[in-house]
């Protein structure tokens, strides 16, 4: 198929074909704007050879270190400048990069050390004693300290100091590029639908293809000034630390998300773009004057989470911000479909019709090939807003599968599509609209959180019987979690101490933040029905 009658001679060779992979980027950008500022961060201002020569002096480190092509090398740390290098300093020296939730408690980063056999970790001054914490006996990575002058925390004399190890490296290392563009480029660990987290792989194509992408879908040119607002272990920062040597843009870092950061940037740095989850957008909204600044041009936003609020959207475009609703998961690099605006369809509409079309997550990015909603049965639901059926994703930007588990690999991809576990409808015109979420994610501030595992640590207190927590609307966060517990006959505790209780062993992003005690609603076979606790958290 598509092969000519004579072939003879029109082979592969080095002039004709290159393993795709975001790191030539980086190696293009260090020519093309060698002098452009291709990362700040307060007095931190490095220009693209600069940068080149940093990230170049971490994979020579790395390496110095003992560190082999295929290893994993992980990071905990904010979004530093650090954090942006190690995404093509680590995969420069043949690594596998393992950005890992800051947010986590001790045992689930223990988990991913051992899990993913990380055998170094760049922390941050602030996360050290996590990071210490978690070294379990099973995986003790090297620790590399990244000490920001900007927290005004001492470095710890015991370690490596990530500085150190860059001064001391090798500026002349050669890049260890994929030779196949299927090599493992990130690990990233996503709660998925259980406890404990999935590692998801990412290749070195898909993150290439996600860069091109997404500058077509944001109708980017050359120079945008972009603030890394989206975690950078949250699946790598949706790519866009990738991207932004692919046009010469400048990567703004922020340490501590805030709106006076957020505005302060706006205006003194000219930012034109970030990604972020709606809380973000209701911060920016409820800004106190004295955190708010003046700027003179438009701010192209992508928020993906919990579709903000009509009001948040109409409040928010008043200040200068186009904001676009996206979509996709961790299995997927980040966004995978957007909500492309058309104008002559849309622009006549009332703030709420236009704020009720924002909200939907819209059709496939230009990187991806199929993205449908289908019933059970795999067979595509009636395009009329109405009839639920699940996402199925298909395209280059989605992981290679999960990692040391197959059988959960092999289902996720059942019948040649990625199954998301989203429920959603699928409007007349193609556009995709999330209805509800299948097993029960919660996305509490752009973050997942899995109901099973909060209710399995709810259920370990000896007051409660049984269990059960739904997603509730919050303002700030965009939905945080609500526990409905039945106690035990004769027992009796509080709202306060089972949220107490939960934080023993949760995240505080994951303990639920209500708890309501009722005889919880069941089928004639036992099943908790959370349909209708749904309903009892939108009023409780």
């Amino acid at each position: 198929m598509g092969w000519m009658q004579d072939e003879t001679g029109l082979d592969k060779c080095a002039a004709n074909h290159v393993p795709l992979s975001p790191l030539s980027h980086l190696r293009r950008a260090a020519d093309v704007f060698a002098n452009r500022t291709a990362v700040v961060y307060g007095a931190h201002r490095v220009s693209y050879a600069q940068y080149y020569d940093r990230c170049t002096r971490l994979a020579s480190g790395l390496a110095a270190l003992g560190i082999q092509p295929g290893d994993v090398v992980a990071t905990l740390m904010p979004n530093l400048p650090a954090q942006a290098e190690a995404h093509f300093g680590v995969p420069a020296c043949g690594a596998v990069l393992n950005t890992i939730n800051t947010r986590l408690d001790m045992d689930t980063v223990r988990y991913v050390f051992e899990h993913g056999d990380a055998k170094a970790v760049l922390v941050d001054s602030e996360i050290l004693a996590l990071a210490l914490a978690a070294k379990g006996t099973r995986s003790t990575p090297i620790i590399i300290e990244v000490n920001d002058p900007n927290a005004g925390l001492p470095a710890s004399p015991e370690h490596l100091q990530y500085e150190d190890l860059l001064a001391n490296a090798d500026p002349d290392f050669q890049w260890i590029l994929p030779q196949d563009e299927w090599e493992s480029l990130a690990l990233n660990y996503t709660s998925g639908t259980t406890g404990r987290p999935k590692g998801v792989v990412y290749h070195h194509r898909g993150a290439y293809l996600m860069t091109m992408g997404t500058v077509i879908s944001w109708r980017m040119v050359l120079h945008p000034v972009f603030m890394q607002i989206v975690p950078l272990f949250h699946c790598n920062g949706w790519n866009h630390t990738w991207m932004m040597p692919l046009i010469g843009g400048t990567l703004v870092c922020c340490r501590d998300i805030t709106a006076q950061a957020i505005y302060d940037a706006i205006a003194d740095e000219g930012v034109t773009h970030f990604g972020g989850a709606p809380i973000v957008l209701n911060m920016l909204v409820n800004a106190p004057a004295q955190d708010r600044r003046q700027f003179d041009h438009t701010v192209e936003v992508f928020t993906a989470g919990a579709p903000p609020a009509p009001a948040t959207l109409a409040k928010i475009e008043a200040l200068g911000f186009n904001v676009t609703q996206v979509y996709g998961l961790t299995e997927t690099y980040g966004h995978v479909t957007e909500c492309i605006w058309r104008s002559d369809d849309w622009d006549g509409l009332d703030q709420t019709d236009r704020a009720a079309i924002k909200a939907r997550q819209g059709v496939a990015f230009p990187m991806m090939e199929h993205i449908t909603v289908a019933d059970t049965q795999g067979k595509a639901v009636p395009r009329d807003g109405q009839h639920q059926g699940e996402i199925l994703i298909r395209g280059n930007a989605v992981m290679k599968g999960y990692y040391k588990n197959p059988a959960a690999t092999a289902k996720a991809f059942a019948g040649g599509y990625f199954h998301s576990e989203d429920l959603a409808v699928q409007h007349d015109d193609g556009y995709i609209q999330i209805a509800d979420r299948a097993k029960d994610i919660i996305i509490s501030g752009g973050e997942n959180i899995s109901s099973v595992e909060v209710e399995g640590v709810l259920m370990g207190h000896d007051a409660v019987s049984l269990a059960a927590v739904v997603a509730k609307p919050d303002e700030k966060w965009g939905e945080v979690p609500c526990a409905f517990i039945e106690l035990k006959p004769g027992a009796t505790v509080s709202e306060a101490e089972l949220i107490a209780f939960s934080r023993l062993t949760l995240a505080g992003f994951k303990a639920p933040k209500q708890v309501i005690f009722i005889e919880l609603p069941k089928t004639s076979t036992g099943k908790i029905q959370k349909f209708e606790l749904r309903k009892l958290a939108q009023t409780g």
